[in-house]
């Protein structure tokens, strides 16, 4: 079905033409404006409702005249249908000058929607409206529980924030023990659940009302504990439709626990860093997790953190690099009483100790895409003689397998 938007200061053919396509089943309303709005109300709208199609009223052919332009220039393959109380030929004319081929008047016969709609269809499968979105969708996922993930991705987040023209949301999907609102020590009573229940209804005037505004950046944190609830794939795939148009960056805070829509977060991300510490139980439950994301083929997006490294580490960087087949991008100093303190003030680290320095560092490195070669030449795996059983390290040239 498509999504439609009304845009007339006409209440009584607005009303008409509402229930005329609802009675069609063709099209769903995602909102009605009853005047002309400005550039930036109409491209709003479309971030957030990302309509199909326009219904325009041409009772000010000027206004409407500019609405056309402004469509043509920032959102080519966006339809539109004119619409109006009569059918004055000279009028038409101009209508069609100004580049709009579809066109409804007084009365509205069931016919010339069905006619109308079909021919809409038809041209935005040929060309969809291409509203602008981004790609910077980056997904935190820790190897066990306890390494530090929410801390690495709320101060990654912050680091981003702070970049020119970053427009940042950092959300919190641990719903089993998300503790970003904890970290921030943020009151707002909305969260990711309400954001769930009502992501096939999101818009400008909602989302406000669930985020949380932290310096430069957004926030929607996990909420309270709630064993009960769950959250399907389809909530997941409109909540993050909606934020790609609104943010450039995305920051997930994942649980670990590998749910179904914590797998559709991560088919979605560009990058996907798995957070890891210097030690064994760590390190296994990594190789798990990267041979179970390669099996589907997401290997190649993994991008592994170290985090709390010191020197005197039983395991080096490299060492975790050769065990893993996949390269540690960055790593993390082990700086207790930093974090501590950021927690007790409810912000991220400072960012002029070393490990401030490191986390400005990811957000660099993120901005810029790199994207570190990874050495496959050496394996670590006499390190795991000490565990019970041997597991196979990734090779990131073997044969993937689809789930």
């Amino acid at each position: 079905m498509l999504r439609g938007l009304v845009i007339c200061p006409d209440a009584d053919l607005a009303e008409k033409l509402g229930q005329a396509l609802t009675e069609s089943n063709q099209v769903s309303i995602v909102r009605d404006l009853d005047r002309y709005p400005s550039e930036v109300e109409f491209m709003r709208l479309v971030r957030a409702h990302a309509p199909h199609v326009v219904f325009l009223s041409i009772e000010s052919l000027p206004k409407a005249i500019e609405i056309v332009r402004m469509i043509e220039r920032e959102i080519p393959g966006l339809q539109l249908v004119a619409i109006s109380r009569t059918c004055d030929p000279s009028v038409l004319l101009d209508v069609m000058r100004a580049g709009i081929r579809e066109f409804l008047s007084m009365p509205l016969s069931r016919q010339a929607i069905y006619e109308t709609i079909m021919r809409v269809e038809e041209q935005a499968e040929r060309k969809p409206a291409v509203v602008d979105a981004t790609d910077q969708l980056y997904a935190f996922l820790p190897s066990k529980q306890g390494v530090g993930t929410s801390t690495v991705a709320l101060n990654a987040a912050i680091s981003l924030s702070t970049q020119p023209e970053t427009g940042v949301l950092l959300l919190d999907m641990d719903l089993t023990s998300g503790i970003i609102g904890f970290m921030l020590k943020l009151n707002n009573a909305h969260s990711v659940v309400e954001a769930a229940e009502n992501a096939h209804h999101l818009d400008e005037s909602i989302w406000p009302q669930l985020v949380t505004r932290v310096g430069k950046m957004d926030v929607l944190h996990s909420g309270r504990l709630n064993p009960d609830f769950r959250i399907e794939s389809s909530q997941v795939r409109h909540l993050l439709e909606f934020a790609r148009r609104h943010y450039r960056a995305i920051c997930v805070d994942l649980s670990g626990n590998l749910e179904r829509y914590s797998l559709e977060i991560m088919q979605e991300a560009k990058r996907i860093f798995l957070v890891v510490t210097p030690e064994i139980p760590s390190l296994h439950l990594a190789r798990e997790k990267l041979n179970f994301l390669t099996n589907l083929d997401l290997g190649d997006r993994v991008s592994v953190l170290l985090n709390r490294s010191h020197k005197r580490s039983v395991v080096s960087p490299a060492q975790i690099e050769n065990l893993l087949g996949a390269p540690v991008m960055m790593n993390f100093a082990n700086d207790y009483q930093g974090v501590h303190k950021a927690l007790q003030a409810g912000k991220g680290v400072e960012p002029a100790t070393e490990l401030g320095r490191q986390f400005s560092g990811l957000a660099n490195s993120i901005l810029a895409r790199k994207q570190p070669d990874v050495d496959t030449k050496k394996r670590f795996v006499e390190y795991f003689s000490i565990l019970p059983g041997r597991y196979p390290a990734v090779a990131p040239d073997a044969k993937k397998s689809a789930m």
